[in-house]
């Protein structure tokens, strides 16, 4: 298994947490650009924080398409030439894509730019056919004469 880096696989999943936390013990994340956090605010609800310095609300798109939520985010080529002359660039300021597998029934909420940080906040939200439900125990068995006279009723 340490040949093998699964963790690009997984690292961009929300509401797989068991799966993620399993693959993290095994595997050490790979960084990339831009670097962010998915966290678990509350049972059904998820934060992925993503650390955009230097971008503009302008310069950002958050999309949901098919269960994935893309991030894009790109500069100005003109408003980065009027900034030239810099003596140290340390904050990169380059185009991106990130993507992050969305499992089902997880809705995107919101997204807010907040101190060179944009938090995008996610929520799963369970269909009340899939929710559990407590079933009844009778003491007696069914009567078969009531059952057969409930479905020639129907």
């Amino acid at each position: 298994m340490r040949g093998f880096d699964f963790s690009p696989l997984f690292r961009s999943t929300v509401g797989f947490d068991r799966l993620a936390n399993m693959l993290d013990q095994v595997t050490d994340s790979v960084p990339a650009y831009p670097p962010y956090n998915i966290e678990r605010t509350d049972e059904n609800k998820y934060r992925i924080t993503i650390a955009v310095a230097g971008f503009a609300e302008k310069d950002l798109s958050v999309e949901v398409r098919d269960g994935v939520l893309s991030v894009l985010g790109k500069q100005d080529e003109t408003q980065r030439n009027e900034k030239a002359g810099y003596l140290y660039q340390g904050i990169a300021g380059r185009a991106f894509d990130r993507r992050f597998q969305l499992a089902e029934n997880v809705e995107v909420r919101g997204a807010r730019l907040e101190n060179g940080l944009l938090h995008i906040d996610l929520e799963r939200v369970v269909p009340e056919e899939k929710k559990p439900r407590r079933i009844a125990i009778n003491g007696s068995a069914p009567d078969l004469k009531t059952i057969e006279a409930e479905a020639k009723a129907a």
